[in-house]
C-alpha cells in the first residue's frame, strides 16, 4: 500500500506485439478474457508538456482484483511508452493507482516533487491519467488514472468477467 496512492490496481505492460502478448498471457498464465480497442481515442496526449498525436492499442484483463494492461504504441509519436521500448525494453512498464479523487491526488504527488512525463484525457473529463517520471529501472513508472466515471464502470465490468472466466471468447471487443 502507498501512503501517497493507496493500493496498486493495475500493472501495464508495454509490447510490441499486442495479440502475441494476449495469446501469451491466454494460453500460458491463463488469464483473461480479454478486453481489447484497436486504436484508443484520447481526447488529448501530451508528452512532456507537448501535444503528442500517439495512437496504442490496449488490452485489458484481470487477474484476481489486479489489472492487468497490454499497451501497443502504434505510431513513433513521443511517449514514455515510446522512451520504454527505444531504451530495448519490453514488459512491465508502470504500476497504476485509480481513484475517484484524481485532482487532490494529481495535486498532492506534484506538490512532493513528482514530474508528470505523459498525461492525457479519454472519454471527458473523469477519464484523465498521468504517468510520472519515477523510473529508476523498468516497471516503476506510476500512472494515476481517474475511475469516477465511464472508466470506472468498464474497469468493474472487466473484474467481474474474469470471476470464473471458463477460458471462453478470450478476446472481446472493448467498446
Amino acid at each position: 500500500m502507498s501512503r501517497i496512492f493507496g493500493a496498486v490496481t493495475q500493472n501495464g505492460y508495454v509490447v510490441r506485439d499486442i495479440h502475441a502478448a494476449m495469446d501469451h498471457w491466454i494460453n500460458v498464465m491463463g488469464v483473461g478474457p480479454w478486453f481489447y480497442v484497436d486504436r484508443v481515442k484520447t481526447d488529448y496526449f501530451i508528452y512532456h508538456g507537448e501535444p503528442s498525436a500517439m495512437e496504442m492499442s490496449v488490452a485489458l484483463a484481470n487477474s484476481g482484483d489486479l489489472q492487468i494492461e497490454l499497451i501497443q504504441q502504434r505510431n513513433d509519436a513521443p511517449s514514455m511508452y515510446k522512451d520504454f521500448l527505444d531504451a530495448g525494453h519490453e514488459g512491465l512498464q508502470h504500476m497504476a493507482y485509480w481513484t475517484k479523487d484524481y485532482q487532490t491526488v494529481y495535486d498532492r504527488a506534484l506538490a512532493l516533487g513528482y514530474k508528470v512525463g505523459h498525461e492525457g484525457q479519454i472519454g471527458g473529463a473523469q477519464g484523465r491519467f498521468s504517468y510520472f517520471e519515477t523510473q529508476a529501472h523498468p516497471g516503476t513508472v506510476i500512472e494515476l488514472s481517474d475511475i469516477s466515471g465511464a472508466k470506472g464502470k468498464l474497469f468493474e465490468h472487466i473484474r467481474k468477467a474474469s470471476i470464473d472466466w471458463d477460458g471462453s471468447d478470450p478476446i472481446r471487443i472493448a467498446k
